[in-house]
């Protein structure tokens, strides 16, 4: 069977749809039939183009944070850090935040969605690796740096912080997280 490929502008309000009441109502409340009342689209539209509701909020949550996922290249390793790292404090900290706290609080229960977060996830790995490599190839690295701990420490730090003891993620912490944690490990 050939689907019709969605054209871009009835794609986007089907997947801003979809996020915005993954926002209100969570992974679990979120219904089919209220993304096509928001988006104006039929469910057989939406299920012809997601046949799963994990497959739905992944397009979602990709298209709905493509925009503001650029790697910063300030000309140092500390700058990048920062930069990222303040990156990833606002998202967390602002109306993203919740969407994605509560999509890793379901991923015991829905396999689907946990493997699609995990290759997501997988997918930002890289941005470490950038980020390293061009710091060696400035001599501010060596070449036996261990971009792994980046993902490992820095988005559990950060959720830690801001979901589990509700404390901001402010300069001061990402200040904190760079000068007195990554900085010193990748440079051990």
């Amino acid at each position: 069977m050939v689907t019709r490929r969605l054209d871009e502008e009835r794609e986007s309000a089907i997947l801003r749809a979809t996020y915005d009441l993954l926002a209100e109502c969570g992974y679990q409340g979120l219904r089919v039939d209220a993304v096509a009342a928001r988006a104006q689209a039929s469910k057989a539209t939406l299920y012809r183009h997601w046949p799963t509701k994990a497959g739905l909020v992944i397009d979602a949550v990709r298209f709905c944070r493509a925009a503001t996922e650029d790697l910063p290249d300030t000309g140092s390793l500390r700058g990048d850090l920062v930069a990222w790292f303040n990156e990833m404090a606002t998202l967390m900290s602002g109306d993203q935040g919740p969407i994605l706290a509560g999509l890793f609080a379901v991923l015991q229960s829905e396999p689907e969605l946990a493997a699609e977060l995990r290759a997501m996830r997988d997918s930002k790995s890289a941005y470490a690796e950038v980020i390293c490599s061009r710091a060696v190839a400035r001599g501010e690295l060596r070449s036996d740096y261990r971009a792994d701990l980046i993902d490992e420490i820095v988005p559990a730090q950060m959720f830690m912080r801001a979901f589990a003891l509700g404390e901001p993620l402010d300069a001061a912490f990402v200040d904190h997280l760079v000068d007195d944690i990554i900085l010193p490990l990748l440079q051990a």
